[in-house]
């Protein structure tokens, strides 16, 4: 047991974290999302005792959980935003100029699970606050090997141009970050992602934390006790396809 399965959500305040602690193991964190939970772990000490100095009290009323296992709780915060943005598989926005210029980019070109652990890394260079630890890195390598991890690439001839993760809990996909070294190219991982889900019968793209940028892909809030009955409904139909494709066609 993980303890995520005693977590009542209808109770849960969806502006902080649902509970603290519990382990970062593969099983843990994907019994987590297939929760509507997703993990934020801590970069090092001094945004523990943050953790802990801003959502203590909560702990101890109860009004925030704590799972077992883990020697510092505060480490590791889970989380499980109310409202969830989210983006229909198909519904991913491309703005007109971008089309345009998709159109005669003939250099660029799409895969998916080809270089995962190349986007892992790009995910995380220059961010802040540092979350993608090498705890959850390794966590979602593992599952990457599972096939319960994904993440499409965007090539310009040989370079790795931009590309997304996330991990898919069927018929959900959570889309954890992206990154991009050309303009645009991280909206077109994620569009490609999208079409890739969809077309093996993937209903929603969980972009985790509502802003600008999410809402200009198209993502829209659900409440998150519709969310959590999107991710009990039937399994997609087959594996993420990975064969090398053009981006020309997503416009």
């Amino acid at each position: 047991m993980t303890g995520f399965e005693a977590l009542d959500l209808r109770l849960a305040s969806g502006e902080r974290p649902v509970a603290f602690g519990g382990e970062l193991g593969p099983e843990q964190l994907l019994t987590a999302y297939r929760h509507g939970l997703f993990p934020l772990p801590a970069a090092d000490e001094y945004a523990s005792a943050y953790n802990e100095a801003v959502h203590g009290e909560a702990v101890e009323a109860g009004e925030v959980a704590l799972l077992p296992g883990a020697e510092d709780p505060y480490a590791l915060a889970w989380w499980s935003p109310d409202p969830r943005p989210v983006l229909r598989p198909g519904g991913v926005r491309l703005p007109r100029r971008l089309a345009r210029r998709l159109r005669g980019a003939a250099k660029w070109f799409t895969t998916a699970d080809a270089a995962f652990g190349a986007v892992l890394t790009a995910c995380a260079e220059g961010r802040q606050p540092i979350w993608l630890t090498e705890e959850l890195r390794t966590a979602l390598v593992e599952l990457n090997l599972r096939g319960a991890a994904h993440s499409v690439e965007v090539w310009e001839g040989e370079e790795l141009i931009g590309g997304v993760f996330g991990v898919a809990v069927w018929p959900v996909l959570s889309l954890d970050s992206m990154f991009h070294r050309r303009p645009d190219a991280a909206r077109v991982a994620i569009a490609d992602l999208g079409a890739r889900f969809g077309a093996v019968g993937g209903r929603l793209l969980d972009a985790q934390w509502d802003g600008p940028y999410v809402r200009s892909l198209g993502a829209v809030p659900m409440a998150r006790s519709r969310y959590l009955a999107e991710l009990a409904g039937a399994p997609a139909a087959g594996t993420l396809p990975t064969v090398r494709l053009p981006v020309a066609r997503l416009v």
